[in-house]
């Protein structure tokens, strides 16, 4: 690992101690990982070559129960992260990521789940002539997502504390451009905490029992972007989602889904054409339809102006074989008001991404 970096991120770190004049409720927390990389796919065995190691450095800000749903999700945390993780693998390279993030409690706050959403830069995706062995990263800017399950003391030694466990981290640039099979890190991790305040804030705890209901509320959606298939050098070409569904809220922070969406995937007009002309043994004429048609259902947990989606469906309409009939999709909705959002979601099947999908749409 590169020393200077870590000399970097321990004088911002000492830098934000000496500051007189600090935030309230905030805390920064610096850990340092190491673990191996998860054989999801045999394509990348070859790159599994040492274990990863690295250092999580993050700003958090803590809430007290000032809103309802701080008191619903036993006042979580909310901040920003930096990972820089050394891949072990010259093929590989480096990569540098910024999130967003989540700090979830449980067992009277001794046990923290942190969820992060981020972008990731890699300094040595794959090339054609310089590292065709890179079949892990088709781009340098990667979506990103890591996850932490750590036992966390705070204020062990006067403001100081300390926290262990557990990190996944993923890298994938979701086909936006071939090659994309991703590196998955499972890893322990070891650091410590440190709070800008003094002394422990109260938490408020006024939380009405009221039950929540709502009526059946019907959405309307339009998701875009751009992918390519695995096939290296076939071209990246804009995709289209139409969905329609309907959502009943259970409570104040969930609700189940029912609905269909529309697929108008052009990367399969390519895909047809080449298998066509390249393996006939595949028996593929190239007339086949690309658009297909599936049926999900879904739940929503409701953080917030923010929500995270999970659905999964099945294509009813598939005539052109590709990847299985099952397809999954998780990711980020953000409520403007009571009616209008717009969404950031990973549609996969299995553990294969297909596309990043941005959408915006209407909850009537």
């Amino acid at each position: 690992m590169k020393h200077w970096l870590t000399y970097l991120i321990f004088s911002i770190v000492l830098l934000s101690f000496s500051q007189e004049k600090v935030p309230s409720n905030t805390f920064f927390d610096l850990s340092y990982f190491g673990g191996n990389i998860a054989l999801h796919n045999n394509d990348i065995l070859h790159l599994i070559q040492g274990r990863p190691n690295g250092v999580i450095l993050s700003w958090n800000k803590k809430t007290l129960g000032n809103k309802a749903w701080e008191q619903r999700f036993n006042y979580p945390d909310y901040g920003a992260s930096f990972i820089f993780q050394d891949l072990k693998n010259d093929v590989l390279g480096n990569s540098f990521a910024l999130y967003a993030h989540y700090n979830f409690y449980f067992l009277n706050r001794h046990l923290m789940f942190r969820i992060g959403q981020g972008i990731a830069y890699n300094t040595n995706p794959y090339d054609k002539v310089e590292n065709p062995k890179n079949v892990a990263f088709g781009s340098h800017l990667l979506s990103s997502t890591y996850f932490m399950l750590n036992y966390k003391k705070e204020r062990l030694i006067d403001r100081v504390g300390l926290q262990t466990g557990l990190s996944f981290i993923h890298y994938s640039n979701a086909n936006i451009k071939a090659p994309n099979t991703s590196i998955n890190t499972i890893a322990f991790n070891v650091g410590l905490t440190y709070n800008l305040d003094k002394t422990h804030s109260e938490f408020i705890s006024n939380l009405s029992d009221e039950k929540f209901t709502e009526p059946i509320k019907y959405n309307l959606a339009f998701r875009t972007g751009i992918n390519q298939s695995d096939v290296i050098g076939s071209g990246q070409f804009p995709f289209y989602i139409i969905s329609a569904y309907a959502d009943k809220r259970l409570s104040h922070v969930s609700a189940i889904q029912f609905g269909a969406d529309v697929f108008f995937s052009n990367f399969l007009k390519e895909l047809i054409y080449y298998q066509s002309v390249s393996f006939p043994e595949l028996n593929v004429s190239g007339n086949e339809d690309y658009k297909r048609v599936g049926l999900f259902v879904g739940h929503e947990l409701f953080i917030n102006k923010i929500s995270i989606e999970t659905q999964v469906g099945y294509y009813v309409y598939y005539p052109f074989n590709f990847e299985g009939r099952t397809y999954f999709r998780i990711g980020m909705k953000r409520y403007f008001g009571d009616k209008f959002f717009g969404a950031i979601t990973l549609k996969t099947h299995a553990f294969k991404a297909e596309a990043v999908e941005f959408g915006i749409g209407v909850r009537l």
